[in-house]
């Protein structure tokens, strides 16, 4: 009998799932953090575009250096060369919704939106992956469970519009960038097994955040992008993102692959809590009651739909 990885065993598991969720709760407050730095404006979309651009190639190039330096494989899986224009197409789609477009769609979102509000939003996510994992994935079935926890959580992420303008309202630019940016995470999620079938996922993960943020840098170029004001604390919060990036994709990329979906989804939940939490401490924006009530339900309905036998 083959001894389970790492990944697999329970205790593990778990471990690095949190710590996944826990570190991408605190790029909600980095990232703004970040662009009162280097004093990147709401209107300066190129300058948004180039500083994720860096955050992830920079990540992408330290997640390849150490494959290269462990000895893993670059090249696609023997399975995977039968068809390599297929794999080619299949591992470039990977990299535009695990990265370009759906950082692309986060960094112009959180912009327009507080960090606390948009944290709880992109909960939707997880929502979104359990569904399609369930469509896809005969290891994942549609259950009562699952049903009732994606309505409890639907539910929590509409009760942030329920107390007027001090918790903000639904924007396109705003909202509407962070609820794409969601589903562009959900459906990078539901590849992962495919890019594991395809290259090695340490590797693929590496090549998703530098290909995708070189494919953000180059429009951001394009588009009169600058950082403005480089000062040793805005390179400080770059590095903490890059470290979040490179750590938390590595995990839940890898963790993805080998576990049925639910049982790491429920680890997400924390996710609009720690950002919610943190975007309030380190923002000081207002902790409104529907944010709670909302971050209650979210977490509620993850936790309802992994509650029990996966």
């Amino acid at each position: 009998m083959t001894k389970p990885s790492i990944f697999q065993r329970p205790v593990w598991a778990a471990a690095f799932a949190f710590t996944a969720a826990f570190l991408w709760g605190w790029a909600y407050p980095l990232i703004k953090l970040g662009f009162a730095e280097f004093e990147i404006t709401t209107e300066m979309t190129g300058s948004k575009m180039l500083f994720a651009g860096i955050r992830f190639f920079l990540s992408g190039l330290i997640i390849l250096s150490v494959a290269r330096m462990a000895h893993r494989s670059f090249g696609l899986k023997e399975a995977a060369k039968a068809n390599i224009w297929g794999s080619g197409l299949f591992l470039l789609a990977f990299t535009l919704l695990n990265t370009t477009l759906h950082y692309a769609c986060f960094y112009i979102g959180l912009s327009h939106s507080q960090g606390s509000r948009a944290a709880i939003l992109n909960s939707l996510s997880v929502f979104v992956l359990v569904l399609l994992a369930c469509m896809f994935f005969k290891s994942d079935k549609l259950t009562l469970r699952k049903g009732i926890g994606c309505a409890i959580g639907f539910a929590g992420i509409l009760t942030l519009n329920l107390s007027g303008e001090e918790s903000g309202s639904f924007t396109l630019l705003g909202d509407g960038m962070i609820i794409l940016n969601a589903l562009c995470g959900a459906c990078a999620g539901l590849m992962t097994r495919g890019v594991a079938k395809r290259v090695d996922m340490f590797v693929g993960t590496g090549y998703s955040l530098g290909i995708g943020g070189a494919l953000l840098v180059i429009p951001g170029l394009l588009m009169g992008g600058t950082l403005p004001h480089i000062t040793i604390v805005g390179l400080f919060y770059l590095l903490m993102l890059i470290g979040i990036s490179t750590i938390g994709f590595t995990l839940y990329n890898k963790l993805l692959t080998c576990n049925p979906v639910g049982k790491i989804a429920i680890w997400n939940s924390l996710i609009p809590v720690v950002g919610a939490v943190t975007s309030c401490l380190c923002l000081h924006e207002a902790f409104v009651w529907n944010y709670a009530v909302a971050a209650t339900l979210t977490t509620a309905g993850i936790y309802v739909i992994n509650k029990g036998k996966s």
